[in-house]
Parts: C-alpha cells; structure tokens; sequence
C-alpha cells in the first residue's frame, strides 16, 4: 500500500464505504467483493462502516449507486461487476452504459465512485482479473476510492 494512503489509515475511522457489486457472474464478483473489503479493513475502515448492496447485474449497478450516492452517508462508493464478451455485442452496450452513468454520477455529487467492473474477452481473463494470476480488481477499486477521499478530504 502507498505510503501516503497508509499514513491516512487513522482517518478512516469515520469514513463510509457502499459497495455495489452485482450478483450475475458470482464466483468472479464474490472474489472481486473479497478483495474490496480486505482493502478497506486493511486501510483502518470499521466493518460497520462498509455497505454492500448486490444487484441482479452490472447494468443495475448505476440506479443503486445512484440511490446510495444520494443519501449523502457515504464517503465513497465502490462498483464491482464482470461484463463478459458472448457472441454478440451486448457487452459493449452495457459496459458504455455502465460507465458512462458512474462516471456521470461522481460529477454529478462530487464523491468518488470507482469502477471495479471487468470488461472482459472471456472467462479465463476476468478469473485472472478477480483475484487470479494478474490481480485483484476489486481491491484497486477500493484503494482508488481510499485514495480519492484523501485527495478530497485535502482539497477541503
């Protein structure tokens, strides 16, 4: 971990995470969830201070972290999801959507909302991507969204 993200460990303790993370693809998001939460606990966040919300698929994602980022509880909001290249183009319709309605609402309410979602060409690279032979997405995910609320939080 960063030096400058461990050294703001200690002001965690009030901070509030969701994570939205979708169902669909489990046994790739579940390890994308895992990586996520062990980011943050790792960086001094309070288990009761990391939300999660599951939603049917990636394409759901957006309305919830919309919902959430609304409250004005939460501090970041991490999205998790795997988007998986079929035989048609459905990926890159939902993937552009997707995309670009988070970045959208980060502008839109001025927290970070990071994007943990793979967009993947097949199974083998998203298994790769959640936690297998090339890293954890999930937990970038969630240390961008550490290191965000420190560059907000320094920004005033």
């Amino acid at each position: 971990m960063p030096n400058d993200i461990q050294n703001s460990a200690t002001q965690f303790g009030d901070k509030k995470f969701a994570i939205v993370v979708a169902k669909f693809n489990e046994e790739i998001t579940g390890n994308l969830l895992s990586g996520a939460v062990e980011a943050l606990t790792a960086a001094g966040v309070q288990d009761q201070h990391i939300d999660v919300a599951r939603v049917p698929g990636a394409w759901e994602i957006p309305l919830v972290a919309k919902k959430l980022a609304g409250r004005s509880a939460y501090h970041a909001i991490i999205c998790l999801g795997a988007v998986i290249r079929g035989q048609t183009s459905h990926d890159q319709h939902i993937n552009h959507f997707v995309s670009t309605a988070l970045g959208n609402l980060g502008l839109e309410f001025g927290i970070p909302i990071t994007f943990g979602i793979l967009t993947c060409n097949d199974r083998q690279q998203a298994i790769d991507r959640a936690g297998g032979s090339v890293a954890n997405r999930g937990t970038d995910a969630a240390l961008a969204a550490i290191e965000m609320c420190c560059l907000m939080d320094s920004m005033g």
